[in-house]
């Protein structure tokens, strides 16, 4: 099975990425990139998708994944390490610099969420992705009560779902959310309140796509439900495959998109 590269830790910052990127594209699979889809797409079936020209990806050799009708790229750029999680400072141009490069790699997907930060991670991937939002997909998270002043509480009650979208379309410069995850699912909150707000959104073409991190079989099922699901996203490395035992053989039924983060571990970059 194919794992891709999401976190990618910025070790040496933009050294390390852009080996990476390199690496894959001149098809090397020792780091296979981020998204593990269930449905793997040619390039020139994905520039049949949105109009992509391959200006951002000369050599043509970026491979790309379909999240239940996302077209996305098949290595990403996880943004939680850029403010800092993982340790050290990094300063906001060289990292919206390194968004930009990735981009030109032929990276078109791009990973952040409102709690990263809080707030900074959507504010430097908005800036830099805004001269070519058009050729890109953004993934971002609700779930916790940022927007309350309790980052460390879980949240997804309807009208903070709906302040939280609004927050991070502010942030990120753009009038849509490609894919929209639940963070972390809120045992407060009956998970079909959840999907039904972002149903809500979807109709009001404010959410694309939408997904859950971290979330059981059951949740999955619950949620897909009442509004289709087009990713699910957790950790996923050789010494964490807990999602093999329950959650791929659910995705597989249902058709759904897997997005694993972390799959070089846990480590402050440097």
């Amino acid at each position: 099975m194919e794992v891709i590269l999401k976190n990618y830790r910025i070790y040496g910052q933009k050294r390390f990425f852009e080996n990476v990127i390199n690496d894959r594209l001149t098809g090397s699979r020792g780091l296979d990139g981020i998204v593990e889809n269930l449905c793997p797409m040619p390039f020139s079936q994905y520039s049949g998708i949105n109009g992509y020209q391959n200006g951002n990806n000369p050599s043509g050799n970026m491979e790309y994944r379909n999240l239940g009708g996302l077209a996305v790229s098949a290595i990403g750029l996880g943004c939680l390490p850029m403010v800092g999680y993982y340790g050290g400072k990094y300063e906001k141009r060289d990292m919206i610099a390194l968004i930009r490069r990735a981009y030109d790699k032929g990276v078109t997907f791009f990973d952040t969420a409102e709690v990263y930060g809080p707030y900074t991670s959507e504010e430097w991937v908005g800036e830099a992705l805004a001269p070519f939002r058009d050729k890109v997909k953004i993934g971002s998270k609700f779930g916790f009560g940022v927007e309350e002043g309790k980052p460390t509480a879980l949240n997804s009650r309807p009208d903070h779902i709906r302040r939280a979208v609004e927050g991070s379309l502010r942030r990120l410069r753009t009038d849509r959310i490609d894919l929209l995850y639940q963070h972390r699912v809120d045992p407060n909150v009956p998970m079909e309140e959840v999907a039904g707000t972002v149903k809500d959104l979807m109709q009001e073409g404010k959410v694309l796509h939408w997904g859950l991190s971290e979330a059981s079989a059951r949740s999955i099922r619950r949620a897909h439900a009442v509004c289709p699901l087009s990713a699910v996203q957790s950790e996923y490395a050789i010494w964490w495959r807990e999602p093999e035992t329950k959650i791929f053989p659910t995705l597989e039924e249902l058709g759904i998109g897997f997005v694993p983060y972390c799959p070089l571990g846990r480590f402050s970059p440097g």
